[in-house]
Order: C-alpha cells, then sequence, then structure tokens
C-alpha cells in the first residue's frame, strides 16, 4: 500500500490539468519586425500599382478610342483600295477625312443644302427613320459650328431620378406657365439616358436648374465618357 501511495505522488506532478489553455511561445521580435516590414512593403506596391493604373487608364482609354476611330474610318474606303491591289495602311482614313471635307464644302453651298434638304424632305416622311434622324440631327447641330436656335441651348443639372441625385441634360427651350399668383418660367430638359440620342424630357423650374460653366460640346463629350466608363466597368 505504501508503494502505490508513493507511485501515485510520484506520477501526480506528470499530469496535465485540461482546463489550463496551452500557452504558446513568446513571438521573437524578429519575426514581429518582418511581419512589419512585409506590410509596410504591401501597401507601398499596392499604392504604387494603383498609382500606375490611374495614370494609364485615361492614355489607354484615349488610345483606344483613337485606334478604333482610325480603322472605323479607314473601314470606308479601304475595300476600295483592295480591290484596286493598293496595300498602303491609312490610306482608306486620309481619303475618308478628304471625303468629310468636300461634303462640309457642298453642303455650305446654297446647291448642297438644297440636296440636303431635297434628302431630308424624303427621311421625314419615313415611319420610323424620321425619329432617328431627328434626334441625330438635333444632336449634330449642337456641336455644329453653325449653332442654331433648334439645337440645345445650354447645359443643365437637375434632381432626379429621386432627392440626392442628379442627372445631367440639355435645355432645349422654355415655356410660360400661368398661375393665378403669377406666372411661372418652366424649362425643357432633354436627359440622354441611352447613346445620347435617346432620353427623357422634363420640365423643370428654371429656379431649381443648375447650370454648370460647360459648353453644350464639352457637356455631351462628359456624357459620351460616363456612359463608355459604364459599359467599361459593367
Amino acid at each position: 500500500m505504501a508503494e502505490d501511495k508513493k507511485e501515485s505522488t510520484s506520477s501526480s506532478p506528470l499530469q496535465e490539468d485540461p482546463e489550463d489553455p496551452v500557452k504558446s511561445p513568446p513571438s521573437s521580435p524578429n519575426s514581429s519586425t518582418r511581419k512589419a516590414c512585409y506590410a509596410v512593403l504591401q501597401s507601398w506596391v499596392s499604392k504604387k500599382f494603383m498609382t500606375g493604373c490611374v495614370v494609364l487608364f485615361p492614355v489607354a482609354v484615349t488610345f483606344f478610342i483613337t485606334w478604333w476611330f482610325i480603322q472605323f474610318v479607314d473601314g470606308f474606303f479601304s475595300p476600295i483600295y483592295e480591290r484596286l491591289g493598293i496595300d498602303i495602311f491609312g490610306l482608306g482614313f486620309v481619303t475618308s477625312i478628304t471625303f468629310i471635307f468636300f461634303v462640309g464644302i457642298f453642303a455650305s453651298s446654297w446647291l448642297g443644302s438644297t440636296v440636303f434638304w431635297i434628302g431630308e424632305w424624303f427621311i421625314k416622311r419615313m415611319p420610323f427613320v424620321k425619329h432617328l434622324y431627328s434626334a441625330s440631327k438635333q444632336i449634330s447641330s449642337a456641336i455644329s459650328p453653325d449653332q442654331n436656335t433648334n439645337a440645345f441651348k445650354e447645359v443643365a443639372i437637375i434632381r432626379h431620378p429621386r432627392i440626392g441625385e442628379y442627372a445631367i441634360g440639355f435645355i432645349t427651350s422654355s415655356v410660360t406657365l400661368q398661375r393665378d399668383h403669377g406666372d411661372e418660367e418652366l424649362c425643357s430638359i432633354f436627359v440622354p439616358t441611352n447613346h445620347l440620342y435617346i432620353g427623357d424630357v422634363f420640365l423643370v423650374n428654371s429656379n431649381d436648374i443648375i447650370r454648370p460653366n460647360l459648353s453644350v460640346r464639352e457637356g455631351i463629350g462628359k456624357i459620351i465618357c460616363l456612359e463608355y466608363k459604364e459599359k467599361l466597368f459593367n
């Protein structure tokens, strides 16, 4: 019995208490310093990478749009040169630009304006095409050097579609609403919703319109840029 007691007393110090948590060895100063240096290096690399993306993004977008425009315009006359056996890069683009220039000269003359007026007369009597042509004509008139009163008058920002959200549009005309307590001036605002030539028209009080310091051309460029970015990220 004495020997059993000795064995139990000698083995009890070796038993571990299950309630006591297992203590991990303390971390060395070198490992904590290494982790801090790694975090600083990772933050620096990510910031420089994002800076590079921010710098290169407008350059890439400009190059992509310019290259697409050159290929698009070059495609009008390049098939003709290919059939003639002439393979010179950019020749179709130069020909297209020259052709557009001479069309502008012809359209500025009396004969050209008469021919285009007759063409518009036929187009405006087509059921579906007349709506697309009218919208496209209004947009082209807005950016034309010979702007008239039928084009977009001014860039406007209105509260739409709810309070706290805004939409950019164009003032097309103004009307006067006659009331008992006085007249109220309303502006007709065209807000593009898809590809600039499709949108909604709102009548907004002139006092509720925000007029940014932008020309009509700059406003159209802003809308095209926003639509392109939305499609790019979606």
